[in-house]
């Protein structure tokens, strides 16, 4: 019989490589899971399948082309009247992203042809993109700056990443023998690619070269990085590349790439940076106004923000109407900057009384013009309103008219709207009028009936229905 002290030091190293095996067990069990979930294996298309699918797409030449042109010119409609579904609706018919992802399949699998190809497309494309918007934007009678024109002027860092892995998702979708879903119309609109070179031609045709230049470093910048997604996807799938002997001129290429890459991402993050500070900035600024210039016999009516740029500080420019506010206590104000970590920036407080007076007029007209283009909107949406509301008829009155016109008519049913074609187009205004009969075995005098209801309604189309 054996001796318990003798048997725990030899058993315990025992356990200890079991917890050991079993460990590393059921971590091999889950580097399996993760692999087979994340794995890009299921549904993948044969790699001469994807190439011969993109390269088709490079090409802009007959119906790529033209299809191109009808999407700058809807893409300039929208960016024009300020329509966020049109744009939409240009990005997702738009075949912009042919040859950027022919680019990046290219230099994966060292394909030279395809990237001469992809390059002198692309090129093609810019060009008949920017001269499409450019004369439409010069002839076009509407010449403000939207919304949606200014927010494609100033890329980001935000626009990189999305460009990057709105690649990415192009790239997998391609890659799939299922190409009928739904994530590359997707990765058309978060990238927005159209839309920047139709801002660049209203810079153009403007003038305004600020336009042009912001609008061109964005779609410069999600041009690269979808490529550079296609590229790295393209390598972690292992594609065959192909034999080239002159490695030289790869290696060019590919540092050529890098360098692009770099260029554009540095000062994006630079301007991402500052964007972030000035929105930091101007949620300060508001809540100090809020906060400190709060009176109940003055308002602040106008709150200019500026950023410091360069060796100019930071300025807060505040326009009071109402009861004139003292120097000390616009000196006050001044001193609680610092509680809202607006230490750096000026206050500068203009209102009626003081040194700088206020153009009231020129204020007044200023706001008349806006009330003026409200006014104008309101109207047009009411009468649009009122061009499809179904309106109602006086039936009480013109029931007892009936029934002192014509004594068989028991009851009255009158309904007036607009009459609508297949294709959804208004046209005349219609107005139904149901009857019942007293006496069935009596007949009612239709036509006389149906010339006194246009007369009485003043409705033209008169539908008469008798009930037995």
């Amino acid at each position: 019989m054996r001796n318990l002290a003798d048997t725990e030091p030899n058993e315990t190293p025992r356990d200890g490589q079991g917890l050991r095996s079993s460990f590393s067990a059921w971590i091999q069990d889950m580097r399996e899971f993760l692999k087979g979930r994340f794995s890009l294996e299921d549904d993948k298309a044969q790699r001469d399948e994807v190439v011969a699918n993109i390269s088709k797409g490079v090409v802009f030449r007959g119906v790529n082309l033209w299809v191109l042109i009808f999407a700058t010119m809807i893409a300039s409609l929208g960016l024009n009247v300020n329509s966020a579904a049109v744009i939409i609706g240009a990005m997702l018919i738009s075949p912009i992203m042919g040859p950027i992802m022919g680019i990046g399949l290219s230099l994966g699998i060292n394909d030279f042809d395809l990237l001469k190809k992809s390059l002198r497309n692309f090129v093609l494309m810019f060009i008949v993109a920017i001269v499409t918007s450019t004369v439409y934007f010069f002839i076009s009678p509407l010449s403000s700056n939207s919304s949606e024109l200014l927010a494609r002027t100033v890329p980001t860092t935000y626009d990189v990443l999305i460009a990057l892995f709105g690649g990415l998702a192009g790239i997998v979708a391609q890659t799939r023998q299922d190409r009928t879903s739904t994530v590359i119309p997707g990765v058309a609109i978060a990238t927005a690619l159209i839309p920047p070179l139709c801002t660049a031609g209203f810079g153009l045709a403007t003038g305004q070269m600020r336009f042009f230049f912001g609008a061109f470093y964005l779609f410069f910048i999600n041009s690269v990085f979808i490529a550079l997604a296609t590229y790295l996807m393209v390598r972690f799938l292992k594609y065959e590349k192909k034999i080239f002997i002159d490695k030289t001129r790869e290696r060019n290429v590919k540092r050529l790439m890098m360098i692009i890459t770099l260029a554009t991402f540095v000062p994006s993050v630079v301007i991402g940076f500052r964007m972030v500070r000035v929105s930091i900035f101007e949620a300060s600024v508001d809540k100090y106004v809020a906060q400190v210039f709060n009176f109940p016999q003055t308002r602040v009516i106008e709150c200019s923000k500026h950023y410091a740029h360069g060796h100019k500080p930071s300025q807060i420019e505040l326009l009071l109407l109402g009861e004139p506010l003292s120097e000390e206590m616009v000196e006050n104000a001044r001193n609680q900057l610092s509680g809202f970590g607006l230490s750096e920036t000026e206050l500068v407080v203009r209102q009626a009384g003081g040194e700088e007076r206020i153009d009231v007029a020129s204020l007044q007209q200023s706001y008349g013009e806006l009330l003026e283009e409200k006014n104008r909107r309101i109207g047009e949406m009411t009468s649009l309103l009122q061009r499809y509301r179904v309106t109602n008829v006086e039936v009480g009155d013109i029931s007892r008219e009936m029934g002192a016109m014509m004594d068989n008519i028991r009851t009255v049913s009158l309904t007036k709207g607009i009459t609508f074609d297949t294709a959804g187009t208004p046209g005349d205004t219609t107005l139904v009028c149901v009857v019942t009969p007293s006496d069935s075995t009596r007949t009612i005098d239709r036509e006389t009936l149906i010339r006194w209801l246009r007369v009485r309604t003043r409705v033209d189309n008169v539908k008469l229905f008798v009930e037995p």
